[in-house]
């Protein structure tokens, strides 16, 4: 169960989608860890391993299930003990399933509850012993510890998959439970039929503003500055640092990249400097040996948006192309900042956020929303 545990990992600039549950490492004595799970089925458990190793892991006790009477341990230095009388409900088989399970789950594929309540549709749709016995056998893939969450049901639990399952006269996997009833058995079977109901009136809803839209891929803006305008420049226009010259009161700036630069100090001759600059690569040089203006950070975002308005406002032929990307992420690129680029997931990419900003206002206008 993943929950709001999300991380990653960055492999060749891609980012590998994780999660992470606490474990105990034996190494000497016992250590309270995070146990990181990718979606590539790699897991960090001081070190990266495969499923498999991480199996053996299990086999050989280094990533522990159960705590021997005064074994000593500690969590993170913030405390140590000594076990005594403990208990645990995990298994190495246990702990297994439930990665297997979590790396499905990281790739948005069927895990053991999927596939099994995948089998008890099947059942349901055409209701042989063949089929109940395949639905049972995918219920008891299900780690033990998932199972009466199944349903997401925390009212029933699974108790409406148990008894479908073992059907009438079977038994359950709890040994507390007696015999099915035919009328347990019925009773199942409603809940079934109502939850086929309850799931297709949930599927047929549409959000109050309108179906969720699939994400367009991703447009990547390079780290690529040219020093002259070009025909046709295509998404090279969207790089701030493109040669699009822009007025902002009375000066007219060779780029974006020169204007937010120039306004960053306060020294007239440095601005002056910055604003003739002969590329975008030279106005940041310039810029980089200067004082920035007192509170700058506080202001860069709205000033960036500004000037990005202005670049856009002014060039018509360049808000076509922001346009063109419709919905699409911009992943902006800037080696001289992780804050205004993204840099292969290290950076915060500001500028592509705002780029997004400026392309919804552009669309706000074309479609002449009233009183905006």
């Amino acid at each position: 169960m993943i929950g709001k545990r999300i991380t990653h990992r960055t492999v060749d600039g891609v980012q590998i989608p994780g999660t992470w549950r606490h474990a105990f490492i034996r190494n000497g004595r016992y250590f309270l860890t995070d146990l990181f799970i990718y979606a590539d089925g790699l897991i960090d458990c001081w070190g990266l391993v495969t499923v498999e190793e991480f199996e053996e892991k299990l086999r050989t006790g280094w990533v522990a299930t159960s705590f021997p009477d005064g074994a000593e341990a500690s969590a993170h230095d913030l405390a140590r003990w000594k076990f005594s009388g403990s208990r645990s409900r995990l298994t190495p088989e246990l702990v297994v399933a439930e990665v297997r399970d979590t790396i499905d789950q990281l790739n948005k594929r069927p895990d053991s509850t999927g596939r099994c309540l995948a089998a008890v549709d099947a059942f349901l749709a055409d209701r042989t012993e063949g089929n109940r016995a395949a639905a049972h056998t995918a219920f008891m893939a299900i780690p033990f510890s998932r199972r009466r969450y199944a349903l997401g049901d925390m009212d029933s639990k699974d108790w409406p998959l148990r008894v479908l399952v073992a059907g009438p006269g079977g038994r359950t996997y709890l040994p507390s439970d007696p015999p099915v009833s035919q009328e347990n058995y019925a009773r199942a079977l409603a809940y079934f039929e109502d939850r086929a109901r309850w799931t297709a009136e949930y599927e047929a809803r549409v959000p109050v503003d309108g179906p969720e839209a699939s994400y367009a891929p991703a447009v990547h803006l390079h780290h690529l500055d040219p020093k002259r305008p070009v025909a046709d420049p295509g998404r090279l226009g969207l790089r701030n640092g493109y040669p699009a010259p822009i007025t902002v009161g009375e000066v007219v700036y060779p780029s974006v990249t020169h204007a937010y630069w120039a306004l960053s100090v306060t020294q007239p001759d440095v601005r002056s400097a910055i604003t003739a600059a002969e590329t975008a690569a030279a106005a940041c040089e310039l810029a980089a040996g200067a004082t920035r203006r007192e509170g700058w950070e506080d202001v860069r975002i709205a000033v960036m948006t500004r000037l990005l308005r202005a670049k856009y406002d002014q060039h018509p032929e360049l808000a076509e192309i922001l346009l063109a990307t419709d919905g699409a992420t911009l992943v902006h690129d800037d080696l001289n900042s992780t804050y205004w680029g993204d840099n292969g997931g290290r950076g915060r990419n500001w500028t592509g956020r705002l780029l997004e900003l400026v392309r919804s206002e552009l669309h706000m206008r074309r479609l002449g929303v009233p009183g905006l």
